[in-house]
């Protein structure tokens, strides 16, 4: 429970930014991964209002991202943006810069389910330089 505390303290300071204030941010839970020492496992959902959007930012894990409702827009740099509809998914490694990450409509809400896999002591989510 304390590392959901803490997951949930991470992520709405970051995605709490006045441009990004309506972005709410759920963590579900962190569970060490067993067989790979030092790694462990956290699940999010991230709902987007019409409109919605993050600044752009890296995580330093391997995001496994999973569209639940409405439809989103992601591009990491060096690829193109992709819109993606309920039921897709979308992948960002360790070193991606996560240039684009909004709802792709103005009129209705999205939500989508992230899983990542992470060093232990590292953060979940950080600005890019």
């Amino acid at each position: 429970m304390r590392k959901l505390a803490i997951l949930a303290a991470i992520t709405a300071g970051f995605f709490a930014g006045p441009l990004h204030a309506e972005t709410k941010v759920t963590p579900l839970m962190t569970h060490d991964l067993q067989g790979i020492p030092g790694k462990e496992g956290a699940m999010l959902t991230v709902d987007y209002p019409p409109g919605g959007s993050d600044p752009i930012h890296r995580h330093n894990a391997s995001v496994f991202v999973y569209v639940l409702n409405g439809s989103v827009t992601m591009q990491v740099a060096g690829g193109a943006p992709v819109t993606l509809k309920e039921g897709q998914s979308f992948f960002e490694g360790p070193d991606d810069v996560h240039l684009v990450g909004r709802n792709a409509s103005q009129t209705q809400p999205a939500r989508f389910l992230a899983f990542f896999v992470k060093d232990k002591a590292a953060p979940f989510v950080f600005p890019a330089h």
